[in-house]
């Protein structure tokens, strides 16, 4: 069952990496709920590959890990996954006007 739950882990942390580089350079987002919502995807896309690295650290360093993970850098990957989630949601907002 561990073995399972590493392999979905990996494909989804894969697979979000992937969303992610593809709306940095291309500005691509998949198709889906929140889409519209979206006005800065390459903002978004930095959101996401932040997000998936510290998700991906908090899983393969605390609960994968088992009883003997590292806590205090588990959590810190907890806080980067909220940063990612922070700057996603910074590119639902219109960008700002640069007076030149």
């Amino acid at each position: 069952m561990h073995d399972v739950l590493e392999i979905l882990a990996v494909l989804l942390l894969a697979t979000g990496a992937v969303l992610s580089v593809a709306a940095i350079t291309t500005g691509w987002i998949a198709p889906g709920r929140g889409r519209a919502k979206v006005l800065r995807p390459r903002v978004w896309g930095y959101g996401t590959l932040v997000a998936m690295a510290g998700s991906g650290t908090f899983l393969f360093v605390g609960p994968l890990q088992g009883p003997e993970g590292n806590f205090p850098v588990s959590m810190s990957g907890m806080a980067v996954f909220a940063a990612g989630l922070y700057v996603q949601r910074q590119a639902m907002k219109p960008a700002r006007k640069t007076s030149a």
